[in-house]
């Protein structure tokens, strides 16, 4: 049971690794101190982040990318300025905290366009305003006429008939017609202070 116990201990990660030394060799490239690193600093690192961002497959590649960055970055560590499991630690909430703030920011980014697209365009709201203003225009206008310019201004530009139609709906000659649609017209014209 003995030798079972002792080839264990040789396959399972030593939990006495200094922290710190593992991090200058890691600087140096070397991939089994990083090994050690790793496994004594993924748990905290995967518990932070899911502390902070509550979605575990988020938290997963969080933490795997603050791995990526300790074995980037390890010659940064400086041991004069705290532990390394400190360092390690300060670096995993950073990235949780970018990653909430990068989450809500493109949370808020759509909640942003999808109001724009609800709002009707700036152009859109003035052009309707104007048209308005314009058909009211154009009724005052049209008011001004005599009864028999405003039916033939009527039936020739709001219902499309040509000049011969509105004469054979009015019963009246074509030159009439004409006539009165280009009085009608003329003042139309005048009233809406139109110049041509």
């Amino acid at each position: 049971m003995r030798a079972t116990e002792s080839s264990d201990a040789g396959t399972r990660p030593s939990r006495g690794v200094d922290l710190a030394t593992a991090l200058a060799a890691v600087a140096r490239g070397d991939q089994e101190q990083f090994t050690q690193v790793y496994d004594q600093v993924s748990a905290p690192v995967l518990g932070l982040v899911r502390s902070v961002l509550r979605d575990p497959a988020q938290s997963e590649e969080v933490a795997q990318e603050v791995l990526v960055e300790v074995w980037r970055t390890a010659a940064r560590f400086r041991p004069d300025k705290g532990s390394a499991m400190t360092w390690v630690m300060t670096l995993a909430h950073r990235r949780a905290v970018d990653r909430v703030r990068s989450v809500e920011a493109t949370a808020a980014r759509e909640h942003k366009a999808a109001l724009l697209d609800q709002t009707p365009a700036y152009d859109q709201v003035t052009e309707q305003v104007e048209s308005r203003l314009e058909q009211q225009r154009v009724r005052r206008c049209l008011g001004a006429l005599t009864s028999l310019q405003r039916e033939a201004v009527t039936l020739a530009y709001y219902r499309g008939l040509t000049y011969r139609e509105v004469a054979q709906l009015l019963t009246l000659p074509l030159g009439t017609v004409k006539t009165r649609l280009r009085d009608g017209l003329i003042r139309l014209r005048d009233c809406l202070g139109v110049t041509a």
